[in-house]
């Protein structure tokens, strides 16, 4: 059995990539072994053709990834990667556990495993995520490629060179779809006071929001130059932004918020 990648805990994130990497054909179901204790959510892992195991026990011998991905709940993780050690002299770690640092693993695996930190964010689970990526000296190059790539089928990959940046990544695009989401919810809030029926205030918000962010996303432009294009002088987008940009309301208000998810990441990983 040749298994590049074992990836270990299928909840609805683990699901979401490793289908994702099978979908794309960056991996074939036959590369993929996935060790999940609950039986519905191992089905899932057999119903794209992996093969499973209940807990490491089960692990098959001689076997030899060459990446371990950890997608478990922080509150177990520590004891669930004490079970990998066996393979910290021959397999790299990728972490998707929030708030669990490189120092963490090399705690429980040994200062020469070679680990990688992933920070996604929801929207991977539909192929439209962030995931900001760490790597410890130990990680080869080629290593790095090839988890850029698994990774590039949940959305967009960026790669910082400090980890203790992860704390911010948390604070923007970790925690940034429910500032997202809060702002459809707002919206629709706001269109409802002035008028619209529930339903269509909902859709007006969420397609609103949905359209601008395709928009910035591809056409190249500065998102500062879309603003100006919509907005015409003495014109209603004139009348909001001043309400929203009086004072640099708005952007201290999201700035305030950045920094309190920040200052709480780092509180939760001391």
């Amino acid at each position: 059995m040749t298994i590049r990648v074992l990836l270990v805990g299928c909840g609805n994130m683990g699901y979401a990539m490793l289908s994702g990497w099978l979908s794309s054909g960056k991996l074939k179901a036959s590369e993929t072994l996935v060790v999940e204790p609950n039986e519905d959510l191992r089905q899932r892992a057999v119903g794209l053709g992996s093969a499973v195991a209940a807990s490491n026990a089960d692990l098959p011998a001689g076997l030899s990834p060459e990446l371990i991905v950890i997608a478990v709940k922080p509150q177990v993780l520590r004891d669930v990667v004490a079970g990998y050690a066996g393979f910290a002299d021959k397999s790299t770690f990728l972490s998707i556990a929030a708030g669990a640092n490189v120092a963490t693993f090399t705690g429980i695996l040994g200062g020469q495993t070679a680990i990688v930190r992933c920070m996604p964010n929801t929207p991977a689970a539909i192929g439209k995520g962030m995931m900001v990526v760490f790597s410890n000296a130990n990680v080869t190059d080629k290593t790095k490629l090839f988890v850029g790539d698994l990774l590039s089928a949940s959305g967009r990959v960026a790669t910082i060179d400090d980890e203790s940046l992860m704390d911010a990544v948390t604070a923007v695009s970790g925690s940034g779809p429910a500032y997202i989401f809060y702002l459809i919810e707002c919206l629709t809030a706001a269109a409802e006071k002035v008028g619209l029926p529930a339903d269509t205030a909902k859709l007006l918000a969420m397609q609103t929001v949905f359209g601008a962010a395709s928009l910035a996303a591809e056409s190249g432009e500065d998102p500062a130059v879309l603003r100006k294009q919509v907005t015409s002088p003495n014109g209603t987008t004139a009348a909001a932004l001043g309400v929203l940009m009086g004072e640099d309301r708005l952007k201290n208000l999201v700035a305030e918020a950045v920094e309190a998810a920040r200052d709480r990441s780092i509180e939760l990983g001391k």
